[in-house]
């Protein structure tokens, strides 16, 4: 059991560059990274990662993220490109093995900043290649203009779904649609939606429980009952000192444990940390950084992704990959940390 991390605005300095609070947080360094994105100099490109495991070989497992102002990179864990496809505006990514050796990826594409949609795309687990399969519009007639930003999936919740889309628009709607076969091809079908009243962007579903959790920039995270008829958000973990968060408040990612239990773990931009809230109360159970070290330091982190597992002898107890920011003189790109020493650093606090 992790020790709760007291937090307190007094005695925090301010980081440069950073104007807001900053909370106290434990120091990890990334065991690995990827190339950077294609997208060079100053650009924020790089945003978003999905990881998935080879359980046949675990040291062999990919990691998929977007550079959004071109495409979709798929990288090894050493961190080299397996392919890349120049799809467009890609913002955020997720990924399914929805039968055996079929992997399903899919993006919130924003190519058309008044048309979202969804980008879908077969990816190959033993030569990482991608298959795309075309870009998906979802909203219903009559909708009005709308800017694809967040996105993520979970499992159907019907007969014959392959999974639930959730895209998150920049103007704060999640839009949930299911993903079918049909006609011999890919397809998403509008369901339902839950609206926030300011820009969101990171989620993520927990299957076991049936919950989205959405983060709200500038407010916290918000958790939605997929279950009920009706999609209602609740309050989870708000911005302040009691949560760890500091706005921006971006990726979202799971360690679960045990039927629903385990942690949510949180992007807090605003002072380049991560947080661990306890899944079932979104008590504080922790915060960390990436600091610098031979692959450097994160900053400014948008998208996150864990994977609890075996992933070889360099992640033999889990994976978390953050984007970078600020990885200077290069382009953005993606850091990869061991969760063990997450955990182990947190629980010395």
């Amino acid at each position: 059991m992790l020790p709760v991390l007291a937090l307190s605005l007094a005695g925090c300095a301010t980081m440069a560059g950073q104007p807001g609070p900053v909370y106290p947080a434990v120091d990890v360094q990334a065991s690995g990274e990827t190339v950077p994105v294609g997208t060079g100099g100053a650009a924020d490109a790089a945003d978003d990662p999905a990881i998935w495991r080879n359980a046949a070989n675990p040291a062999a497992s990919l990691i998929v993220g977007t550079d959004k102002k071109a495409g979709l990179y798929v990288y090894g864990l050493d961190g080299r490109v397996r392919d890349y496809n120049a799809a467009g505006l890609l913002n955020n990514v997720d990924l399914r093995e929805v039968a055996p050796g079929r992997i399903l990826v899919a993006a919130s594409d924003r190519t058309d900043r008044a048309v979202p949609k969804i980008a879908l795309f077969l990816l190959d687990g033993q030569t990482g290649k991608l298959t795309p399969l075309g870009a998906q519009a979802f909203l219903p007639a009559g909708h009005a203009p709308a800017e694809a930003y967040g996105f993520c999936m979970g499992k159907g919740l019907a007969e014959g779904e392959l999974a639930r889309a959730y895209v998150v628009l920049k103007d704060g709607e999640v839009a949930e649609s299911r993903l079918i076969d049909a006609d011999g091809a890919l397809r998403a079908q509008y369901v339902r939606s839950v609206r926030f009243a300011t820009q969101s962007e990171g989620c993520v579903v927990d299957d076991r429980t049936g919950t989205l959790f959405v983060a709200e920039e500038d407010v916290g995270i918000w958790k939605v009952d997929l279950k009920a008829p009706t999609l209602a958000a609740e309050a989870f973990a708000m911005v302040g000192a009691d949560k760890g968060l500091a706005a921006d408040v971006e990726g979202l990612a799971l360690a679960p444990d045990g039927a629903s239990g385990g942690y949510l773990v949180a992007s807090s931009q605003g002072d380049n940390a991560y947080v661990l809230l306890d899944l079932g109360t979104g008590a504080l159970k922790g915060r960390f950084r990436i600091a610098a070290g031979r692959f450097g330091a994160t900053s400014e982190t948008d998208g996150i992704e864990l994977a609890l597992g075996d992933f070889g002898p360099d992640f033999p107890a889990g994976l978390f990959v953050a984007q970078d920011g600020d990885n200077a003189p290069a382009a953005q790109n993606f850091k990869l940390v061991r969760w063990d020493e997450v955990l182990d650093r947190i629980s010395r606090k």
